[in-house]
């Protein structure tokens, strides 16, 4: 694990409180999903220290990160921008804001992907874009050729126990050119071992590069939603973070930047990101966090032009609303206090704190067949006291009962928001092979309000079946006594002129159409154990409406057999079989 070390706060921040208060501001306001969770959301560093550590190796190993913090203002976007008093402003598109496009893209592909294949897992991929700030400077501020890999290696310090964990080599350097110790590798620095169970094809292409952005980004998400996180939920969030690399100092540097993204960001040409301090290419071992970077506690050995390094500040118990002592003027008159921008409500008037009541929207049962997708996913509304819809509400929603019936994504629970109409649906239920009836609860986290159940029912699958039967060719079945016929025998079994998969089908040797008894004599099957039979049951058509009997012998009588063929929908086929004796020699 990465020894920790003290960080620099920004120049021209007058004092540790103007720095305090700025990242106040820049953590104060979260998206619908992480405001007012039930999970203690203001005891972030305790909460951090309280966390397990991961039972493997983190993402990077417990390699270094950059540690630059974003800027003491917020980006702008229209009705949130605020400048805090005594800051530099002015700029209406800050540097630090942009993301390079195809990193941006590769960011919003893998959150597009991951909200189809787990949407439970509520992935915003401005927490790749924070990662993936921390990690490598957004790929060394976008330096990657046109299909998102890096143009130059981007590759963590050598992980031999050396201030960092001792990692010794799984890939033979294959990813990191090192066959002795392994480093952490690409844009958002998986070490080659982790990359080996995490790897994902993000771009299509057939491969899984971490040097990739695409496929970098997609690895990335799918760890941070493993397990059945919710990122919604700040206890999982924080526990991914942690993941990546079991750091406090980690975890609150990422999480500013998760804030600062969220506020607004925009586009910049590919190779025009701001890089981080002291990376000046974005290539090989730029990083900022070294064994020895920690030596001085952290002080400026400078002129005093920075502040002494500090870790993130805690975030207080309650917001601080009383109002600051302004400055006093030259003529001992008080300064008159700027007027902050309002900032704008992230829901509607109604918010997730007033939810009082779940109500059904839809069907409240739900059935399909086995192995099938059922029709119409359980659904929720929110409302408050009043009867309003509450947007940004949490609902989880669980698979209660014996049944192998999964959520897309084969989960039995997730966790989605409600939208602006205060509805919530729940991913496509996917139906296993076992049938009969269990329930879906709608639950709204951490609120006062009686969950919602739905009863949802598998049924068997419908047995197919076939109002017609037919061979392949018409080609006359012959063979002699004591040997078999050559020629296979396929029918396709047809119902209203279509080829139909799976319909159960019988074979029997029979003596006559008219009198269809079982013939003990004359053409036979062997069973499993290679025994004579002159019956086969349990037989059905393959995909594409086929069945190929298996091999037809014969015994040492000769003459005219029937072989009867039945298939269920009442389908009926007979086929002569010829039997002759071996002419003489």
């Amino acid at each position: 694990m990465a020894p920790l070390i003290g960080r620099r706060l920004r120049k021209g921040a007058a004092t540790t409180a103007v720095a305090a208060a700025a990242m106040a501001a820049l953590t104060a306001s979260q998206a619908p999903g992480f405001a007012n969770t039930d999970h203690g959301d203001r005891n972030r560093e305790q909460r951090a220290e309280e966390a397990p550590a991961p039972e493997d190796t983190p993402i990077d190993g417990g390699s270094s990160y950059h540690t630059d913090l974003p800027p003491l203002v917020t980006p702008d976007k229209p009705g949130s921008s605020i400048d805090l008093p005594g800051l530099p402003g002015g700029s209406n598109t800050k540097p630090e804001a942009g993301i390079p496009a195809s990193v941006l893209a590769a960011y919003k592909k893998a959150e597009a992907v991951l909200k189809d294949s787990n949407p439970g897992c509520n992935l915003p991929w401005e927490l790749l874009a924070a990662i993936g700030k921390v990690e490598s400077g957004q790929a060394g501020g976008g330096n990657v050729d046109a299909d998102g890999t890096t143009v130059s290696p981007i590759l963590g310090p050598v992980l031999n126990g050396d201030g960092f964990a001792l990692i010794k080599d799984t890939d033979g350097g294959a990813y990191d050119g090192d066959s002795t110790h392994d480093r952490a590798v690409g844009p958002m620095q998986f070490i080659p071992s982790t990359w080996a169970s995490w790897g994902r094809d993000g771009n299509g292409d057939g491969e899984r590069d971490p040097n990739n952005i695409y496929d970098a980004a997609l690895a990335a998400g799918s760890y941070l939603c493993a397990d059945g996180r919710d990122l919604s939920v700040k206890a999982d969030l924080d526990r991914a973070i942690l993941g990546y690399n079991h750091s406090q100092e980690y975890l609150n540097t990422v999480l500013s930047w998760f804030e600062y993204y969220k506020r607004g960001i925009h586009e910049v040409p590919d190779g025009t990101g701001v890089l981080p301090s002291g990376d000046g290419s974005g290539g090989s071992g730029s990083r900022d966090k070294g064994k020895d970077s920690g030596k001085d506690g952290g002080k400026d050995t400078g002129r005093g032009e920075e502040q002494d390094a500090h870790t993130l500040p805690k975030p207080d118990p309650e917001p601080d609303n009383s109002t600051p002592t302004p400055p006093a003027g030259d003529d001992g008159s008080p300064t008159p206090t700027p007027t902050p921008t309002p900032k704008p409500p992230t829901t509607p008037p109604s918010t997730p704190s007033g939810t009082s009541k779940l109500t059904t929207v839809g069907a409240k049962e739900l059935s399909t067949t086995a192995g099938a997708g059922f029709a119409q996913s359980p659904r929720v509304k929110a409302v408050d006291t009043a009867g309003k819809p509450v947007a940004g509400a949490r609902v989880r929603y669980e698979i209660l009962g014996e049944t192998d019936t999964r959520f897309l994504g084969l989960v039995k629970s997730a966790t989605v928001l409600t939208g602006l109409d205060g509805t919530a649906t729940a991913p496509k239920l996917l139906a296993g092979e076992k049938t009969g009836a269990f329930t879906v609860r709608a639950t709204a986290v951490g609120r006062e309000a009686a969950p919602v159940e739905f009863t949802a029912t598998v049924k068997a699958r419908p047995v197919p079946k076939a109002d017609a039967l037919a061979r392949l060719d018409d080609k006359k079945l012959m063979a002699e006594t004591g040997g078999s016929f050559a020629d296979p025998l396929t029918v396709t079994a047809t119902n209203k002129g279509k080829a139909t998969e799976g319909v159960p089908m019988t074979a029997t040797m029979i003596t006559t159409a008219k009198d269809p008894e079982l013939n003990g004599k004359g053409p036979y099957f062997l069973d499993d154990k290679g025994k004579p039979v002159r019956t086969l049951t349990a037989l059905k058509t393959n995909a594409l409406g086929q069945f190929t009997l298996p091999k037809i012998l014969t015994d040492d009588h000769a003459g005219t057999f029937l072989l009867r063929l039945t298939a269920e929908g009442g389908a009926v086929l007979d086929i002569e079989l010829t039997v002759t004796q071996p002419a003489a020699s």
